[in-house]
């Protein structure tokens, strides 16, 4: 193996480790492009020097901050905004109703990023004051990068990130202008809370999640991850709950504990509730 390549396969190591993200062959272009400013900063020239520094002995901030720099912590304000049009007039409608009885929802964003699904989310309620009146919103954001925990937390943008899918109606009612940049007003801040958390560890409240979103992470897992990973989602998920995938992903082939729902090509049940729902109506009809 070349020196390159033994030096890639030291950093791709280090990422899964840490993540449980897969940098196969065809993502290492961007090892490269990725850590240049990290490059500049300790004034070496390539990825070889940068593993020979991860070796020594204490490098663990260093190491840290590798990770965080390979992370793709893309998005934005309603990301594909028809999944957001799904979740607004038919899956949380539909919440409304299952939960009507303690009016409380509670959410999990896995692989939050900088919080902006989170804060669409909040954003969702708080554009339908009259129908959520009087119920509990709780939306978890958790998320393996420390740095984009921390400014969720903040809930401070800048004017690029604000305008990148939000209306000027939007960013006026619920952002408000500081020396900082756009931070979110109170009223939908307060629905929210971020942590910082690997999908692959235990969830945070097993069972306890209406719906769960965990949208584009599963991409970056080899299939035996992916398993893991979807077993964590199935734990944190309400026997009633549902899941929401990204565009490029599917629970088909992946796992037996979700199975596609009837609402949208990006939405999926927990497997116990068809299980139960099945087992009652045959129950019904034996009695029938």
């Amino acid at each position: 193996m070349a020196l390159e390549d033994a030096s890639h396969q030291i950093i791709a190591d280090l990422l899964e480790s840490r993540t449980g993200q897969s940098l196969g062959e065809s993502r290492r272009w961007r090892i490269s492009s990725a850590l240049s400013g990290l490059f500049r900063e300790f004034g070496i020239d390539n990825v070889d020097q940068l593993a020979c520094l991860l070796e020594r002995p204490g490098e663990h901030r260093l190491a840290t901050r590798v990770v965080e720099a390979l992370l793709n912590n893309e998005t934005y304000f309603f990301r594909d905004h028809a999944y957001f049009a799904t979740l607004a007039n038919t899956v949380l409608p539909e919440l409304q109703r299952k939960r009507a009885d303690k009016k409380k929802i509670t959410i999990w964003s896995a692989g939050c990023s900088t919080g902006q699904e989170v804060l669409s989310l909040a954003m969702t309620f708080a554009e339908q004051p009259g129908r959520w009146q009087d119920w509990t919103i709780e939306i978890l954001g958790t998320d393996v990068s420390g740095k984009a925990v921390e400014q969720a937390r903040s809930g401070v943008y800048s004017q690029f990130e604000i305008q990148r899918g939000i209306s000027v109606a939007q960013m006026l009612n619920f952002f408000t202008e500081t020396p900082k940049g756009w931070k979110v007003v109170e009223r939908v801040q307060k629905m929210t809370r971020f942590e910082q958390q690997n999908i692959l560890d235990f969830p945070p409240t097993p069972g306890k999640f209406d719906l769960v979103l965990c949208r584009n992470v599963l991409l970056y897992f080899d299939p035996d991850t992916r398993r893991q990973a979807f077993e964590r989602l199935a734990s944190a998920t309400a026997s009633d709950g549902m899941l929401m995938l990204g565009a490029g992903e599917t629970v088909v082939g992946q796992t037996d504990r979700f199975e596609p729902a009837s609402c949208g090509s990006a939405m999926y049940v927990h497997k116990a509730a068809n299980s139960v729902a099945s087992a009652l109506g045959g129950a019904v009809s034996k009695v029938a």
